[in-house]
């Protein structure tokens, strides 16, 4: 399989890279720049992952598309990278026939928003996070949009402490008042959504 991995130079990118070569995947990593992107194993395209022609140089022969795409936070200031790469990308994918989208957004988009816990909802979020969940909503409605195989990701808080091995993946969210979860044990539930329909067309929450 030759995956296209969006974001694949942040924190949980690098760890999603690594886990695909791993498995024995071709991956190809669209990125502004080369010169800083230190991937080993990885077919580099260089480009913004909002213009449709560097998406489809970095698509060329892919047959599926990680998307763990992130943005600062931004109190103030609209933010609109998330949705118009997404948007973007789905419309490529669309053209080149490539079917299968997992694309990482978080807990507190959609209708996952509320469950994050009294800080995270009442101050986290509408006070640091509002205008990056803004956009997190827009990609998750391209997506959900679009005629693509997708799987949407939520994770909880994000930590860098060793794997588990395991989590809890969910769309009942009753009873769900935040949590956390390793980079890492995202990187390896969203690699194996490429291969696995138990999530196809469902926004799960993951969490420990």
């Amino acid at each position: 399989m030759k995956v296209l991995v969006l974001g694949a130079t942040g924190a949980t990118g690098r760890l999603i890279v690594s886990k695909a070569v791993a498995k024995g995947y071709e991956v190809v990593a669209l990125v502004r720049s080369k010169a800083k992107a230190d991937l080993a194993g990885v077919e580099l395209v260089e480009g913004d992952a909002r213009d449709p022609a560097a998406l489809t140089r970095a698509l060329a022969g892919c047959d599926a598309v990680i998307s763990s795409l992130g943005t600062a936070m931004s109190p103030f200031r609209e933010v609109t990278l998330l949705s118009t790469a997404t948007r973007a990308l789905v419309g490529v994918m669309a053209d080149q026939n490539i079917r299968r989208l997992v694309c990482i957004t978080g807990l507190g988009a959609g209708d996952s928003r509320g469950h994050g816990g009294f800080f995270f909802d009442r101050l986290f979020l509408p006070l640091m996070l509002r205008k990056v969940y803004e956009d997190k909503d827009r990609q998750e409605d391209a997506i959900r949009a679009s005629t693509l195989d997708w799987t949407i990701v939520r994770p909880t808080v994000l930590n860098d402490k060793p794997a588990r091995g395991h989590v809890k993946a969910l769309t009942d969210l009753s009873g769900v008042h935040g949590g956390t979860i390793a980079r890492s044990d995202v990187a390896e539930f969203v690699v194996q959504q490429l291969t696995a329909d138990t999530w196809l067309r469902k926004a799960p929450l993951i969490t420990w």
